[in-house]
């Protein structure tokens, strides 16, 4: 089998040589004798290309990365690739964590500028809330004078009489509005209601009501005859009607506490039984003018004596409540410390 003579790809140590057959020597030498040139058919010639490294690469072209290999370091060449994808994507994934906690500390702190702010102007409030309740409720009853507000048993009388009342009414509006607003919580996301308790809510409807039938029993006795001596409706509205119609309202306020579920509907009853205190010993006083019958002015020192009553009560609540936030408080700092 012929075969070719040598693969000139490989390096002299690494040469493989074939022998050339006799018959072809022969050609050879006569070739060389006679000069005519002549192509022998050589078969079989595999030649290997060797690698051609180049130094020098256009400027269009980045030059390859080198790496220096070490005996030690040869087996632990790309031990990690598997896992090159794996950490790309723990990369990302911190990266992403971190951008999303940059953004909530943002969030958190351009949050809690306004509500450092909300809290800046909830400090003048204790001050300016009593100011505004007793300037609208103590300060005309105790220093106006009586002949300025009383000028007879008339309908004159009883509308100046409730014009005061309403003034007073206005500042306790006021005064439960600002009460209402410090109660609330700092987070503004949270929710700041507080629902009274079903007793509770018994308890005053009982108390209210009780004040208000009270001196309605009183006027149908008067009109009947069944109460002598008889006492007219003008002089009895200039006595009880103010304390009528503010006994109304403040039904409808605490109803509206109730329902809203404000935290200040432990406030509303006791500010408007202390200013019902007054205004009774007010019409103590009116009565002496009016010359009323003892039953009215015995009528008027026992719903006195009522709301004093009443009010001591709704103080004792006022410490419960104080005592039953303290035990949730306590019992929820150790739930959450157990869990």
């Amino acid at each position: 089998m012929n075969q070719g003579m040598a693969s000139l790809a490989r390096s002299p140590s690494a040469m493989s040589i074939t022998r050339i057959p006799q018959g072809h020597s022969k050609i050879l030498q006569l070739l060389k004798a006679s000069k005519v040139p002549y192509v022998l058919p050589f078969r079989h010639i595999h030649i290997r290309r060797s690698p051609v490294c180049c130094t020098k690469f256009p400027q269009w072209e980045p030059s390859p990365a080198t790496y220096a290999l070490t005996e030690k370091a040869g087996d632990k060449f790309l031990d990690k690739s598997s896992e090159l994808f794996e950490t790309l994507r723990s990369e990302s994934s911190d990266s992403k964590d971190e951008a999303s906690i940059t953004k909530a500390e943002d969030r958190t702190d351009t949050t809690n500028q306004p509500v450092a702010q909300l809290q800046f102007l909830k400090w003048p409030l204790w001050l300016l809330g009593p100011s505004v309740l007793l300037g609208t409720g103590m300060v005309p009853t105790l220093w106006l004078p009586i002949s300025t507000i009383f000028i007879g048993p008339n309908v004159v009388s009883l509308l100046s009489l409730i014009g005061l009342d309403c003034i007073f009414n206005l500042g306790c509006t006021l005064f439960l509005l600002m009460a209402d607003y410090c109660a609330k919580s700092k987070n503004l996301g949270q929710a700041s209601k507080s629902k009274p308790p079903v007793s509770y809510q018994f308890w005053n409807l009982v108390a209210t009501l009780t004040g208000l039938a009270i001196p309605l029993m009183m006027l149908f006795g008067s009109q009947k005859g069944y109460l002598q001596p008889q006492l007219p409706f003008i002089p009895y509205a200039v006595l009880l009607g103010p304390y009528i119609l503010l006994l109304s309202v403040q039904m409808l306020t605490e109803m509206l506490t109730w329902h809203w579920e404000s935290p200040i509907w432990l406030v509303t009853p006791v500010v408007y039984e202390a200013y019902r205190v007054l205004q009774l010993m007010r019409g103590l006083k009116l009565g002496v003018e009016l010359s009323a019958p003892a039953w009215m002015m015995h009528t008027i020192r026992g719903l006195v004596c009522w709301w004093v009553l009443i009010l001591g009560v709704q103080l004792m609540r006022v410490a419960w409540f104080a005592g039953f936030t303290a035990r949730a408080q306590r019992q929820q700092s150790s739930a959450s410390a157990d869990a």
